[in-house]
């Protein structure tokens, strides 16, 4: 294995003095039709000449895709070491991935990819120390490895699990039944399902779902009535009993749960990505109906359990960075609530039970930290982690006295750990054989003024001992939006550009959770400008500190997060030589027409209203593409995204191409059988990592 380490890197070494002398003769970019369409929108008329493309299902736009990906294909082929670029993702890529095990009964469960398979495999083992077997291996649901696991659940009796599949990427699930001593499906089989688990009621589960789709495009009309039914096992679907229903709000999400006991059923009512109501029954009272116990829409509630006549909720109401209380269903009234854990300086992110005990993740500065507590909310003691990183603690019950967690930073793969509940110590359960001595590198965080003087913390890792003169290649990624909070994680792709003298800069930027609801409701609605400043200065700060240069600076982001490329890239097209927009929500003023686009309307807010229309009007990627220079760039997407749709980048793909003043070229990356990111096969993975890196490597003049 040393060996092996030995000889990537002297290649890298060796390889990474050469010039890049890669001459690309560049394909011309596909006509695109032009239409007359445009909407007003109070008093003030836009155009959207490329509305066509939003039609997902014609044969025209299915030939644009076709001619799109030749031309982005052909650029790529002419990058003489795109295949070693593959070639070295692929063999550092071939390592054990492990999850942290969980104990359902007598097995321990576990996911594991033996390096390079497709998909994950859940075994499952006798006691901890038990022999390992397959439980369900989704490589074979499908041959070329796009149907993917998405959850797992099991009844309270440990007799069956409940499993969740997506295929080629998409966000519509199946849920199938398993019997976990037999390993044999049952005739169950639930459809049409999305943003659902299968929440656990004796012989018998909850679940949401939509009605089936008929006459529209299900990868991107809107998803209107979500509906909590309850699936007894053995039954038909069409006989599942209606739970909850909302025939007034068509668009707000509901999601079931059940208390780990089975008291109370629990269903979290939202009209968006923040703010939601709690509903509760008591499952033990036959007369007992579903009511409020948490009002909406302003606060974010989570119930984490049910201990002895009441319910242990996470909240932010009268505490940004969140508390628990107990409530009593029984009297609600915010006068008879308990507060077990107050709020504290750093952000309660969130809070697990296990052992008798409750563990709560904090995040400080942008990394975890874990405190212990007793349920009545004594603190008993804070948890020595490993270092500075991120942790992930997997599901636990409350009469089990060891559980386990991974722990991950930027230049730490997935290592396991195991906690005793009694003694608190923590021991090391298994460490990850990645190949890559990741001793050589160091992890900065720094903090930087932006525009209107707020502090921004920014992480920044590179080989030790980097000279600061401004010409290293640097990869800028942040996110900044929903209440998500970037934190010290992991990963592959990262590592290699890494090895290959680049700087990886990943910053905290408003929007986000990393400072709790103050610091993300600073970076939403009429304050979205906010995070494009941050990131802009974040790149203005690396300059000016000689990290890197315009000429050699990279911008990533996916999703959320290729909005933020989209609208850095056309508010400073000067300040980036190479723009990575992947998945991006790019239309501001129609996202909210397409399936479950309209739940981010309390972020970013909607065109339908006038003063929302004039701030969206105002940074919307595609309404603020005009003639000029752009960066090198790359836009990715896939045509089974049905959360972003892909019409966001296709019309801004064919807007930037219209609009390009400069050499660098406008291209647009369209994956089949692929949907947002999740469940996406290794193979897949590798295969998109190696042509953005590619094309980051030729224009940012790097040689692996």
């Amino acid at each position: 294995m040393k060996n092996a380490l030995l000889t990537f890197s002297a290649i890298i070494l060796l390889n990474g003095c050469k010039m890049n002398d890669t001459k690309i003769t560049q394909m011309p970019y596909p006509e695109t039709k032009k239409g007359t369409v445009s909407d007003n929108y109070f008093g003030q008329s836009i155009a959207d000449p490329y509305r066509w493309l939003e039609n997902d299902t014609t044969k025209e736009t299915a030939d644009w895709v076709s001619a799109q990906n030749a031309v982005t294909q052909d650029y790529l082929s002419q990058i003489s070491y795109r295949g070693k670029v593959k070639e070295q993702l692929t063999e550092i890529w071939n390592y054990a991935k492990e999850s942290a095990p969980y104990k359902k009964g007598d097995y321990y469960f576990f996911s594991k990819n033996d390096g390079l398979q497709n998909q994950s495999v859940i075994y499952f083992k006798k006691g901890i120390d038990g022999a390992e077997k397959v439980f369900l291996d989704p490589n074979k649901l499908s041959t070329d490895g796009t149907v993917a696991l998405v959850g797992l659940s099991f009844s309270n009796d440990f007799k069956y699990a409940a499993y969740a599949i997506a295929r080629s990427g998409s966000d519509w699930n199946e849920i199938y039944v398993i019997d976990i001593a037999t390993q044999q499906l049952t005739k169950d089989k639930i459809q049409w399902v999305k943003f659902s688990g299968a929440a656990w009621k004796g012989d018998g589960f909850y679940y949401s779902r939509y009605d089936e789709p008929k006459g529209v495009s299900e990868f991107s009309n809107q998803n209107q009535f979500q509906k909590v039914y309850y699936h007894q096992l053995g039954q038909a679907q069409a006989n599942d009993q209606l739970i909850f229903e909302d025939k007034l709000h068509p668009l707000r999400y509901f999601g079931a749960s059940v208390t780990e006991n089975e008291n109370y059923l629990i269903i979290s009512a939202s009209e968006g990505t923040s703010g939601n109501e709690i509903l509760v029954q008591n499952l033990r009272a036959k007369n007992d109906k579903l009511h409020t116990l948490l009002k909406g829409f302003k606060n974010n509630y989570e119930v984490i359990d049910n201990i002895d006549d009441e319910l242990l909720v996470l909240m932010d109401q009268d505490a940004p960075n969140y508390k628990v209380v107990a409530i009593n269903p029984e009297a609600s009234e915010k006068q008879n609530w308990k507060t077990i854990i107050p709020e504290q300086k750093d952000l309660l992110q969130a809070v697990s039970t296990a052992g008798g005990r409750l563990y709560a993740t904090y995040l400080k500065n942008a990394s975890n930290q874990l405190c212990e507590y007793s349920v009545d909310g004594k603190k008993i003691k804070d948890i020595e982690l490993p270092g500075i990183g991120t942790i992930s603690l997997a599901e636990a019950s409350n009469n089990e006295t060891n559980f386990y967690f991974s722990f991950s930073n930027f230049t730490t793969p997935g290592t396991i750990y195991n906690l005793n509940t009694q003694s608190g110590k923590i021991e090391l359960y298994k460490k990850s054989d990645f190949k890559i001595n990741t001793d050589n590198y160091e992890t900065n965080q720094v903090w930087f003024d932006s525009k209107d003087g707020t502090k921004i913390p920014m992480f920044i890792v590179h080989k030790k001992g980097i000279k600061l003169d401004g010409q290293n290649p640097l990869l800028l990624y942040g996110y900044g939006g929903f209440n998500i909070s970037l934190t010290p994680s992991f990963s592959v792709s990262n590592l290699y550009f890494l090895e290959n003298g680049g700087i990886y800069a990943q910053v905290s930027l408003r929007g986000g959770g990393e400072f709790g609801e103050e610091w993300h409701k600073s970076g939403m609605l009429d304050k979205k400008q906010n995070v494009f400043d941050d990131f802009i200065g974040a790149a203005e700060y690396l300059i000016k500190e000689k990290y890197t240069s315009s000429d050699k600076l990279a911008i990533n982001g996916r999703s959320n997060g290729g909005l933020l490329v989209g609208a850095c890239m056309t508010q400073r097209p000067d300040l980036f030589k190479v723009a990575l927009p992947g998945v991006g929500v790019l239309d501001m003023l129609r996202y909210h027409k397409f399936t479950i686009g309209w739940g981010w309307a309390v972020e970013y807010g909607s065109s339908e209203s006038k003063s929302q229309f004039d701030y969206l009007i105002k940074y919307s990627p595609l309404h603020n593409v005009k003639q000029t220079a752009y960066p090198a760039t790359l836009i990715t997407t896939a045509d089974h995204d049905d959360r972003v749709v892909p019409a966001h980048s296709f019309k801004f793909a064919a807007t930037l191409q219209e609009n390009q003043q400069g050499e660098n070229p406008i291209l647009i990356r369209i994956d089949s059988k692929a949907g947002h990111g999740a469940g996406k096969p290794t193979a897949k993975v590798i295969e998109e990592a190696a042509d953005v890196w590619s094309f980051v490597f030729h224009h940012l003049g790097i040689h692996p």
